[in-house]
């Protein structure tokens, strides 16, 4: 993106294409934010304009649906993706503000590109993880989360769509090169 070879918009865009190609499969992704690409865009004339906001400007983002996200707005434009923790129970309600986290990422100029399956309520289902294995990566809103690598298998876990979109290369995992 320094050297202007990729923009944030087309790396979004990207992602985007790949989750729409690949998500119906795997479950990895339960809503995707419908202003990523303005925010993009936003962030790249940002950009152009010298102003960088730091080392994730511009660069798209997943998170988990138990993260709250409140709505934003682009270019006169305003969404607002569901903060669920993957229940049916919680679709529809309004989160009074964005999560730290969130507040800090969208600061650092990240885009939040949508919102990532979990097991239903992070797992905290009492000992139903004993009793219904294959329910831990499993949530009624995203459904059951399918291993990118091994179609037969279930991801397991709180965090099963969040590990899966970056097995999936919905968005960028980290490097250790």
């Amino acid at each position: 993106m320094a050297s202007g070879e990729l923009t944030s918009a087309r790396l979004v865009r990207g992602y985007l294409d790949r989750i729409y190609s690949l998500n119906p499969l795997l479950n990895s992704v339960i809503q995707t934010n419908p202003l990523a690409v303005c925010i993009a865009q936003q962030l790249d004339e940002e950009r152009r304009n010298g102003h960088i906001r730091g080392p994730l400007h511009g660069i798209p983002v997943l998170v988990k649906d138990n993260i709250a996200t409140a709505g934003e707005t682009c270019n006169g434009n305003e969404a607002m993706m569901q903060t669920t923790a993957g229940s049916l129970a919680l679709v529809g309600s309004r989160v009074p503000g964005d999560a730290t986290i969130i507040r800090r990422l969208r600061n650092a100029g990240a885009v939040i590109l949508g919102k990532t399956n979990l097991g239903e309520w992070a797992n905290f289902r009492d000992d139903e993880a004993e009793t219904y294995p294959l329910a831990v990566g499993w949530s009624a809103r995203g459904g059951n989360t399918i291993n990118p690598y091994n179609l037969s298998y279930t991801s397991w876990g709180s965090s099963s769509g969040s590990a899966n979109g970056v097995a999936a290369k919905f968005v960028l995992g980290r490097s250790r090169h």
